[in-house]
């Protein structure tokens, strides 16, 4: 695992020890950056599921321009401070050892330009978390939202297109984006 391009590019990253973290195979991360490598540059990032940090910290190498990383795990925060540092974009991170979901709910008026929701397969969060980010507002107007997935996201909240839709193996991409509501 490694940034792909930008300032930190060829970085190896660590992962979290153990079956609990599952890290964006690069041929996938690549095809993610792909699709949104001309919306990153000056964006708020948020990955609400951040396991080693990599999809953060790649937008961030990529020039995006603050990134918040939340994980409950807290094995999980320390490698992701740890690859933060190892590729020097640390100043630009605000890393949080919360549950994903409460982050989502919370209280804040913080918005993002993309956000990164890759759950557990299993833990049946990703359209909690999704839906949760949409009706609190977190989620900018023009905003992408990028969903991992071992199936085809089959749901679109009020106010979201979805702009693409990609396989890789057994893993599903969609990127949706809230749509901008003209004045």
């Amino acid at each position: 695992m490694r940034i792909i391009t930008g300032t930190a590019r060829g970085t190896k990253l660590q992962a979290p020890a153990g079956d609990n973290t599952r890290p964006t195979a690069e041929r996938v991360k690549e095809a993610v950056f792909s699709m949104i490598q001309f919306e990153i540059e000056g964006r708020r990032v948020l990955d609400l599921f951040g396991g080693s940090g990599q999809l953060a910290l790649e937008a961030l190498s990529r020039g995006a321009a603050s990134a918040v990383i939340c994980d409950h795990s807290a094995d999980a925060v320390k490698v992701i401070k740890a690859n933060a540092q190892k590729t020097h974009l640390y100043e630009k991170c605000v890393i949080l050892n919360t549950d994903s979901m409460k982050y989502a709910s919370g209280r804040t008026t913080e918005q993002f330009d993309i956000v990164f929701i890759d759950p557990p397969y299993a833990s049946g969060l990703q359209q909690k978390a999704f839906e949760t980010l949409a009706s609190t507002g977190k989620i900018a107007p023009g905003g992408l939202v990028i969903c991992e997935s071992a199936e085809e996201a089959d749901y679109l909240p009020d106010g979201f297109t979805v702009r693409r839709r990609s396989s890789y193996s057994k893993k599903h991409i969609t990127v949706f984006e809230r749509t901008v509501e003209e004045q």
